[in-house]
């Protein structure tokens, strides 16, 4: 019987965090089992981020199968702070290897995705950054454009590798962030800024098999416009270089407008109210259009378009303005 994988003897370990959704979870371990590597060279940490029995015992079965074929696989609850970033710092912490890799739960790594990393990996190299693609239909919705978009990013915390050195020396990814998007970005920010050796490798290949979002998801994500006032007040040259070169004038047009009419109408000025409403349903039918544009013609998804396209804009601006607010910061 092969021999339990010994602390020595691993490179690397991957940390996963996990949000409960067992169906995506059980595809990603089954992807990290099967990685062309040793086996018994890398660990796999699951670190569960709304601690839950169903999976406890989903890992404890991968475990178990596992046991004397390698990877060892360790399940970890985070009882909070909650979030990726959170989950990812108990993750690493508890890593017992020099180099720790991260992917998400959602995330399918190739078959290659682990030794591409770590063979990236030179002297002067303390960080690597992997890929990611996802897999949409030919004719994608808003949603899952969004998801093409990011991408494009210089970093991503669904394929990247560290050397642990490094995260301690940052004090790992900044808690505060609550989403991936400003995580991500914060994190790589902060390595421009320490100049910190970043090496890529194109070949550490992720997929994310994208489902249909739900109806209305946007309008969820749109919450997370209050993080970019953090990121901005750490990052205000990086951000306008890489994330925003200017704010977001177009939604402050268009919800001003909006408010315009709403006075107006509330002050007995018809013609004014008359002529903002206008505007504003010619801006907003713009935008419309312009998220149709290659995209599904399906009822529910023009509906979504109409109605997400309404109220974006002003949920948009109020959430910057609660970030700025919060963060006390001039963020706009």
């Amino acid at each position: 019987m092969p021999a339990m994988t010994d602390e020595a003897t691993i490179t690397v370990s991957v940390v996963v965090p996990a949000s409960g959704r067992m169906d995506l979870l059980d595809r990603c371990l089954d992807a990290l089992v099967r990685q062309q590597v040793n086996p018994h060279s890398y660990e796999i940490i699951v670190v569960d981020d709304e601690p839950n029995h169903n999976t406890l015992h989903l890992v404890a079965g991968w475990r178990t199968r596992t046991l004397d074929r390698g990877p060892r696989l360790t399940y970890i609850a985070n009882p909070g702070p909650n979030g990726p970033a959170a989950a990812r710092n108990r993750g690493w912490r508890t890593a017992r290897a020099p180099i720790v890799a991260f992917t998400s739960d959602e995330a399918v790594p190739e078959p290659g995705w682990l030794a591409a990393g770590v063979a990236a990996f030179h002297d002067n190299t303390e960080v690597v950054c992997g890929r990611t693609q996802a897999l949409v239909p030919p004719r994608p919705s808003d949603g899952q454009r969004s998801i093409l978009e990011h991408e494009a990013a210089d970093f991503t915390s669904a394929s990247c590798f560290f050397r642990k050195p490094v995260l301690e020396r940052l004090g790992g990814f900044d808690e505060r962030f609550n989403v991936p998007r400003g995580t991500d970005a914060d994190m790589y920010f902060r390595l421009l800024e320490h100049g910190i050796a970043i090496g890529q490798a194109p070949a550490a290949l992720v997929l994310y098999p994208l489902g249909p979002a739900p109806w209305g998801a946007s309008l969820m994500q749109v919450r997370h416009a209050e993080f970019d006032a953090l990121l901005y007040k750490k990052h205000p040259a990086l951000y306008r270089q890489k994330v925003e070169p200017r704010p977001a004038w177009d939604n402050y047009v268009v919800a001003g407008v909006l408010l315009l009419a709403l006075a107006s109408a509330l002050l007995g000025l018809a013609v004014m109210a008359a002529l903002s409403f206008g505007a504003w349903l010619l801006l907003t039918a713009r935008r419309c259009a312009h998220s149709l544009r290659g995209a599904p013609h399906t009822p529910s998804h023009v509906a979504e378009m109409i109605v997400t396209s309404a109220l974006l804009p002003p949920l948009s601006v109020f959430w910057r303005l609660a970030g700025a607010v919060r963060y006390r910061v001039r963020f706009a």
